[in-house]
C-alpha cells in the first residue's frame, strides 16, 4: 500500500491532527472546572427555599432578581463556549438553547419541588436574554475572525 495508509493501521485526518496540536489538556480541563462549578453554583442558588431570602423591598424597584437571572445565564453560555475547542456559531448556539431549556427546567423544579419558590415567565425570559447576550460575547470573543 501507498500513500497516507502505508505503515498506519488507520488514517488520522489533518484536521485531528491540527486539533490535537492545538489543544492543551491543562486549559481544557480548567476551562470544564469553571463551567462545571459555575452550574453547580446557578443550581444551588435556584433551589434556594423561598423562605430564606431577606425580606426587603427595595431590590424590587430596580429589578435586581431580573438582573441576577441575566448576568448567571451570560455567564454560563460563555463559560460553556470557552470550554469547546469546537469554535463555530453553531456549537454556541446549541450551548445557548441547552442553557435556555435548563433555564426553564429549573422554573420548573422550583414551582413543584422548591417551597416558597414560584414558577416566573420573567424569570424565563431575563434567562433567556442573558443566554443570548452571552452567545453573542462568545460569537465576538471567541471566534477567530478569519480574512
Amino acid at each position: 500500500m501507498t500513500g497516507a495508509l502505508s505503515g498506519a493501521p488507520f488514517f488520522i485526518p489533518p484536521d485531528a491532527v491540527y486539533f490535537a496540536q492545538k489543544i492543551n489538556l491543562r486549559t481544557l480541563k480548567s476551562s470544564f472546572a469553571f463551567a462545571i462549578v459555575w452550574l453547580t453554583l446557578i443550581t444551588f442558588l435556584l433551589c434556594i427555599p423561598g423562605s430564606k431570602f431577606p425580606k426587603v423591598q427595595w431590590h424590587n424597584k430596580i429589578f435586581l432578581d431580573k438582573w441576577v437571572h441575566f448576568f448567571l445565564f451570560l455567564v454560563l453560555v460563555f463559560l460553556w463556549c470557552r470550554a469547546y475547542n469546537i469554535r463555530s456559531k453553531r456549537t454556541f448556539f446549541l450551548i445557548t438553547i441547552l442553557s435556555i431549556a435548563y433555564g426553564i427546567i429549573m422554573e420548573l423544579v422550583q414551582q413543584y419541588f422548591i417551597p416558597f419558590r414560584f414558577f416566573d415567565v420573567r424569570d424565563m425570559i431575563a434567562n433567556s436574554l442573558g443566554a443570548a447576550a452571552g452567545y453573542f460575547i462568545s460569537v465576538k470573543r471567541l471566534i477567530p475572525i478569519i480574512k
